[in-house]
C-alpha cells in the first residue's frame, strides 16, 4: 500500500532523517510494520517557508507498506555504440553541449564535442593562476573549459524554464552520473561546485564509451558554409571537421564567436541583458534576516533571498533584481581576457562559507546602448567590455576588483576601509560611480534602499558591493526557427544554450541542448 502525505514540519524534523522517519510513522498506523521492516519512506519534495517568524518546511512524502517503491530514477546509462554512426559537431562542452551529446548518442548520432578550454580538472590550474597570480588564460578560465561557466562558479540547478524540456530527466541524468539524490527532492536543487567536476568527468566518460569524441584545447576559428548549409568547422590548427549539423553551444562569453558570426554575415541580434555588481554580506546576517533569529541552528541550510524592485531614472522605470544568489558561497573572478575585471558567485555543496553573495543587477536595453549603435548587433557586448575594462583600470590593472561598502555607496562616500571578503584576488576601495554609468548607479542606490525596507538589516555597511557583475546573460541572440530550432538563414546550424540567448543556467541550458540534439537528429540523421 502506498500513502501520500503533505506535511508542514519544523526544520529539526524535516532535515534529520531519523526524526523525520519517526514523525512520519507516527502519523499513521505503521509502527508495527516499521518495526518489522515492512515500511519504506521516501521524501518527494522539500521546501523552506520563511515568510512567517517561525520557519516551516513543507514536505511531500510517500509511505510504502508491504510494497516496494518505484525506482528512484528511471533514467539508465544504456547508450548504443555510435562509433560508426553519422557524426554531428557540438561546439562547447558546457551543460548545453554535454547534454546535447548524450541525447545525440541516444538517437544514434556520433557527437564530436569541440571545447576551446581544458578538461575540468586541468582547469583548476588556470583558475589558481587567476586567483593567485592575476593571470587570465583567454581559452581556459571560470567561463571557458569542460563543464562551462557553471562548473566552478555556480552549481545551482533551479530553473523557471521547466516547460522548455524535461527538467526531471535532467536531474536524473545528473544523479545517474554521481549527483546526490537530494537534488530530486529540494525545491532549489544545488550540486555544489566542489562536486560538479567529478560528475562532469563521468558524463564525458559516458560520451567516450559510447563512441563519441571530446576534444579539449581545440578552438573553432571559422565555419564551413556552402550553399546556405553549415557543413563543418575550421579548427585553430588548420584542419576541418565535418558533420551532418553543428550545435553551437559556446556560452555567453565567447565574444570571438559573435564577431565571427557577424563577419561571416550570419544573422545575429542584439538582446537585452542585465549588469551591475555583486554584493556580499556575512551569511549570519542573511540568516538572521531570513529566519528571524540570531542563529539558524544545526538544521536549517544557509539562507538565501530573492529581491526585485522597479526603479525610475529620468522618468523611466527598470528592474533592479538579485541574480544568482549564492548562500554560504564565494565571489570569484570571471574575466575571459587580460585587462578586464568580471565577478561571479559560487557555492560549495555544503554552503559553509561565512559569506553570502548575490548579483544585484539592472536591466539594460536599447536606450543604454545608444552610444554604441555603431557596433550594431554587438552594441551590448561592447558596452559590457568597456565597463569591464574600466573596472580593471580603476582597480589597478590586475584582477583586484573595485569595491565599496554598501551604505557608503548609497550615501556617496568612498569607503575608508573594506570588510573581509571571499574574493581571493583582493579588493580596492573606489567610488563605484567611477566604474558604472549613472543610470545604473542611481537605480542600484534606490534599489538598495527599497531592499533594506523589504528585508530589515540588509542595507548595512557590514556588506560591500564588488564590481562588476556583467555576464548575467548573453548580450547577443543567434536567431532560430521556433519549431525546428535551426538558424533561419544557415541550414544545419542549431544555436543553443546561454550563448545563443535561449537559456539562463545549468538546467535550462541542458534542456536546450537536448532539444537541439533532437531537432538535428530528426532533420539530418533520419533517412528520407
Amino acid at each position: 500500500m502506498k500513502t501520500l502525505l503533505d506535511l508542514v514540519l519544523p526544520p529539526e524534523i524535516a532535515f534529520d532523517n531519523q526524526a523525520f522517519a519517526e514523525h512520519v510513522t507516527g502519523k499513521g498506523q505503521w509502527q508495527q510494520a516499521m518495526a518489522e521492516g515492512k515500511v519504506t519512506i521516501r521524501m518527494l519534495r522539500r521546501s523552506i517557508d520563511a515568510r512567517a517568524k517561525k520557519v516551516k518546511v513543507n514536505v511531500s512524502v510517500a509511505v510504502y507498506v508491504d510494497e516496494l517503491p518505484e525506482p528512484l530514477i528511471t533514467y539508465r546509462k544504456d547508450y548504443p555504440n555510435v562509433s560508426h554512426a553519422p557524426q554531428a559537431i557540438i561546439v562547447g562542452a558546457g551543460p548545453a553541449g554535454m547534454f546535447a551529446a548524450l541525447r545525440l548518442i541516444e538517437l544514434g548520432v556520433k557527437p564530436i564535442v569541440i571545447e576551446r578550454g581544458s578538461d575540468v580538472r586541468a582547469r583548476r590550474r588556470d583558475l589558481a593562476a587567476i586567483n593567485k597570480d592575476h593571470v587570465v588564460n583567454p581559452e581556459s578560465n571560470y567561463c571557458f573549459g569542460e563543464g562551462g561557466a557553471g562548473t566552478y562558479s555556480d552549481g545551482k540547478l533551479y530553473t523557471r524554464s521547466k516547460k522548455r524540456g524535461d527538467f526531471r530527466r535532467i536531474l536524473e541524468i545528473f544523479v545517474a552520473h554521481g549527483a546526490a539524490s537530494e537534488i530530486l527532492v529540494d525545491a532549489h536543487p544545488h550540486i555544489g561546485t566542489n562536486k560538479l567536476p567529478a560528475i562532469v568527468t563521468n558524463i564525458r566518460e559516458s560520451i567516450l564509451q559510447a563512441g563519441g569524441e571530446v576534444h579539449f584545447n581545440t578552438k573553432v576559428t571559422d565555419f564551413v558554409i556552402a550553399n546556405g548549409r553549415m557543413k563543418g568547422v575550421w579548427l585553430h590548427e588548420g584542419s576541418i571537421v565535418e558533420g551532418i549539423g553543428v550545435i553551437l553551444a559556446t556560452g555567453h562569453s565567447a565574444r570571438d564567436i559573435f564577431h565571427l558570426l557577424k563577419n561571416r554575415q550570419v544573422l545575429i541580434e542584439s538582446k537585452p541583458f542585465a549588469l551591475g555588481v555583486r554584493i556580499e554580506h556575512p551569511q549570519s546576517l542573511i540568516d538572521s534576516c531570513r529566519y528571524h533569529c540570531e542563529t539558524r541552528g544545526d538544521f536549517l541550510p544557509a539562507a538565501s533571498y530573492s529581491l526585485v524592485s522597479q526603479i525610475a531614472y529620468k522618468g523611466k522605470e527598470k528592474g533592479v533584481f538579485s541574480f544568482c544568489m549564492c548562500p554560504g558561497g564565494f565571489i570569484v573572478p570571471a574575466a575571459t581576457a587580460p585587462g578586464e575585471v568580471v565577478v561571479n558567485g559560487m557555492s560549495p555543496s555544503r554552503r559553509n562559507s561565512r559569506f553570502a553573495n548575490s548579483g544585484i543587477v539592472v536591466a539594460i536595453d536599447e536606450e543604454d546602448l545608444a552610444p554604441y549603435a555603431q557596433y550594431g548587433e554587438l552594441a551590448g557586448m561592447m558596452f559590457q567590455s568597456e565597463i569591464e575594462q574600466r573596472a580593471c583600470r580603476i582597480a589597478g590593472g590586475r584582477q583586484t576588483a573595485p569595491a565599496q561598502r554598501m551604505a557608503d555607496f548609497v550615501n556617496r562616500k568612498v569607503s575608508t576601509s573594506l570588510p573581509e571578503c571571499s574574493y581571493q584576488p583582493g579588493l580596492t576601495s573606489v567610488a563605484m560611480d567611477e566604474v558604472l554609468p549613472v543610470q545604473i548607479t542611481h537605480r542600484l542606490r534606490e534599489g538598495f534602499k527599497d531592499f533594506g525596507k523589504k528585508m530589515k538589516g540588509y542595507l548595512t555597511n557590514e556588506a560591500q558591493i564588488v564590481g562588476v557583475e556583467s555576464r548575467t546573460s548573453s548580450p547577443v541572440r543567434i536567431p532560430r526557427d521556433r519549431e525546428t530550432l535551426e538558424h533561419p538563414q544557415i541550414a544545419g546550424l542549431f544555436p543553443c544554450g546561454e550563448g545563443a540567448g535561449y537559456a539562463g543556467g545549468i538546467a535550462s541550458a541542458a534542456m536546450d541542448g537536448e532539444r537541439c540534439a533532437e531537432m538535428l537528429a530528426a532533420r539530418y540523421a533520419t533517412p528520407r
